[in-house]
C-alpha cells in the first residue's frame, strides 16, 4: 500500500450511535475516509458494488439478519480481496477458529481504544492481518501438544454437519426433526450429539447450547 492513500473502509453495525462514533474517529485520522455504513450483512451485500470498494470492512459479529460471520463468508467467496476486521466478544479458540476459517484477517473488542483501532486498519492493510497480544496467545495455545499427542485444535474443530446440529440443538426442534432439517437419520444425529458430548465435555442438550452460545457459534 502507499502510505499517500487514503484507506477505504466501510461500518457495519446494528448499533447505530457506535457505529456513527467509529467513523467520526476513522475519518478524523486522515489516513482513512468511511465511504460506507451499513446496519448489517444483509444490507452490504445488497449495496456492494466493484465500482466503490471499500480496503477495509470493519464488521460487528452480532446482527440481525445476518451475522459477521455469515457476512465473513459471504465477503470471502465474492470479494475476497477485501481486508475484513471483526468486532466481537467473542474470543474463545472455537469463535477464532471459525472467523479466520471465514477470511476474518483481524479481531478487535468494541471497546478497542481509538489508537489500536487506527493501529489495526494500518496493520491489515500493510500486512495482511491484526491480532492482538491475547488473540496471538489464544492462536498459538491451539497448536501446542499436549503430553499424550494431541493439540486443543485436535477437540474444538468441527465440521460443518457437526456446526449444523450444534445450531439446530439450540433451538426447540426434537432430534427427529432435526435429523428431518439435515436430511440424516435419527441414528446418525444420535452419534453427532454423543460425539459432541464426548468431546466439548458436557453432559445433556443445554450444555450444547451453552457452549454454542458461549463461543459465538449462536447469538441471541
Amino acid at each position: 500500500m502507499k502510505t499517500d492513500l487514503v484507506t477505504k473502509v466501510s461500518l457495519v453495525d446494528d448499533h447505530i450511535v457506535l457505529r456513527h462514533a467509529l467513523g467520526n474517529l476513522i475519518d478524523a485520522s486522515g489516513s482513512c475516509k468511511v465511504i460506507h455504513q451499513f446496519n448489517n450483512g444483509l444490507e452490504l451485500t445488497k449495496n456492494l458494488h466493484r465500482d466503490n470498494m471499500p480496503d477495509v470492512i470493519i464488521l460487528d459479529m452480532n446482527m440481525p439478519f445476518m451475522d459477521g460471520y455469515e457476512t465473513s463468508c459471504w465477503l470471502h467467496d465474492t470479494f475476497p480481496e477485501v481486508r475484513i476486521l471483526m468486532l466481537t466478544m467473542y474470543d474463545s479458540e472455537l469463535a477464532l477458529i471459525r472467523l479466520l476459517q471465514a477470511g476474518v484477517k483481524g479481531f478487535m473488542k468494541k471497546d478497542i481504544h481509538p489508537s489500536e483501532l487506527l493501529f489495526a486498519i494500518q496493520s491489515v492493510m500493510e500486512h495482511g492481518y491484526y491480532y492482538s497480544s491475547h488473540t496471538s496467545s489464544k492462536l498459538a495455545g491451539l497448536f501446542r501438544e499436549t503430553q499424550i499427542g494431541h493439540s486443543p485444535l485436535d477437540k474444538i474443530l468441527m465440521d460443518q454437519t457437526e456446526l449444523a446440529f450444534l445450531k439446530y440443538a439450540c433451538t426447540e426442534m426434537t432430534y427427529k426433526e432435526i435429523a428431518q432439517k439435515m436430511n440424516l437419520n435419527p441414528r446418525a444425529i444420535d452419534g453427532i450429539r454423543d460425539n459432541l458430548f464426548h468431546r466439548l465435555d458436557v453432559k445433556s442438550r443445554v450444555g450444547l447450547a451453552m457452549y454454542a452460545i458461549r463461543h459465538g457459534v449462536v447469538s441471541f
